[in-house]
């Protein structure tokens, strides 16, 4: 039995390299070329539709090309570096032309705009204790003015003042973070300031490749959870929503679990503090119980500091806007053989209604709990999404027309808009093509 997963698990591992997403030839002419390599901030109005410019944040190691272009590879760096990154549409001709948001995309160029200090951030002994050094904190708070001064310049010209942030999952390069954020922009209808969260994935080899990304992901979240605090305190903007996929849910929650503490002990919320609406999670590959408590270990630990002191009895700050959506496939291969690496009893990126009772964990507060149940919404997908069944967070068409309506247009589950079908709330399910009822 255990040779017979052990096959198993070799023949699925290198299928989710494949997850990678392919280079594929630009359609810019040379003009925009040269804009895009001369790095002009102010030509993006003159692009055309095929083409996006994306603003990046990474915590990679810089790749320097060749030719003197600079991109980023899977190694860890100790400073986080920003700038834009530069799409454009796979040029389509004769009877293989593909039309509108299908076309796929690929990176042109990037351009780094500043860099913060390496980090941890460095401390000297004085007289009263230790201190941050004073040149350090100088330097990280130039960078911080202009990596907001970067999205306050965007969200000046969007059409919503709200920035839509994406953070990938495994095996993901550069390249991959930043079309994948570009669908997803796309997709939006380009009304929101869209930025490339991306981490140090994509380390070698197949089982250690994915151990490594494993520990890339845990060193990334104090870099994502700095930039998310920084993006939150910028100028002009209104609401944050933050996305993830697969593995990148895991650093993601990691990120938000910290913050969430930071703003119960100033008795605050992550929707009053960080301006956080939205956090969607796609396939997520973490497990069950892994989840629950990174999502309410503040809420429920009545010692943690609250404003000072602890107070047990206290009522939590309102949550406005926040909510959590999490889309999970029976049907996906990669999250299966996650699984059954770590043993999970459920892995969250495979969590239905019909799982928890099959695995007994029917009284986790994720969903029982009268009072969070309304911030939180269970999707299911049961489309096939290709042979391994996880992309479809870029791949399905309602999928996509549900996190639109999510995003975009504010609905909730059950309102009309929304292709979903109630299973029993907080667990909905994506409504087949052709039976919509709204």
């Amino acid at each position: 039995m255990q040779f017979t997963k052990l096959m198993t698990a070799c023949l699925i591992v290198p299928c989710l390299l494949l997850l990678s997403a392919c280079t594929t030839e630009s359609m810019l002419g040379d003009d925009i070329a040269r804009q895009a390599k001369a790095g002009n901030a102010d030509h993006e109005a003159a692009l055309p539709e095929a083409t996006r410019n994306l603003l990046y944040v990474t915590d990679r190691a810089p790749v320097e090309a060749a030719d003197g272009t600079v991109s980023y590879g899977a190694q860890r760096a100790r400073s986080v570096s920003f700038g834009t990154v530069l799409l454009a549409a796979e040029k389509q001709s004769g009877q293989k032309a593909i039309a509108g948001n299908d076309v796929p995309l690929h990176v042109v160029s990037t351009r780094q705009i500043g860099k913060f200090p390496p980090s941890p951030y460095s401390v000297e002994i004085t007289a009263k204790g230790p201190r941050r050094t004073p040149a350090v904190v100088t330097a990280h708070e130039q960078a911080a003015a202009s990596l907001q001064a970067e999205i306050s310049r965007r969200l000046a010209v969007a059409k919503r003042k709200e920035v839509v942030v994406f953070i990938h999952g495994y095996n993901n390069t550069f390249d991959d973070a930043a079309t994948s954020t570009g669908d997803i922009c796309r997709t939006l209808s380009s009304e929101f300031v869209c930025i490339v969260l991306t981490w140090p994935a994509g380390g070698s080899g197949v089982f250690a490749g994915y151990n490594i990304d494993r520990e890339s992901g845990e060193f990334a979240v104090a870099d994502l959870k700095r930039v998310i605090r920084i993006i939150s305190q910028t100028k002009g903007l209104e609401r944050l929503h933050l996305i993830a996929h697969s593995r990148g849910t895991d650093v993601l929650l990691s990120a938000v679990q910290q913050l969430g503490i930071e703003a119960y002990a100033s008795r605050s919320s992550p929707s009053l503090s960080y301006k956080i609406a939205n956090v969607i999670l796609f396939a997520p590959d973490i497990d069950l119980d892994v989840a629950e408590t990174k999502l309410f270990g503040v809420v429920s630990d009545p010692d943690m500091s609250f404003g000072g002191k602890s107070a047990p009895a206290a009522a939590f700050p309102p949550l406005g806007a926040l909510h959590l959506t999490v889309y999970s496939s029976p049907n996906d291969k990669a999250i299966a053989l996650s699984s059954w690496l770590f043993g999970s009893v459920v892995r969250l990126g495979r969590l239905s209604s019909d799982s928890l009772k099959e695995k007994n964990v029917g009284a986790n507060s994720l969903w029982e709990n009268s009072e969070l149940s309304g911030i939180a919404d269970f999707i299911e997908y049961d489309g096939g999404a290709g042979f391994i069944g996880h992309s479809y967070f870029l791949s399905d068409r309602l999928v996509n027309r549900d996190m639109v309506a999510l995003i975009r247009d504010r609905l909730k589950a059950g309102d009309p808009g929304r292709p979903l079908v109630e299973v029993k709330r907080p667990f909905w399910r994506v409504a087949e093509a052709g039976k919509l009822t709204n």
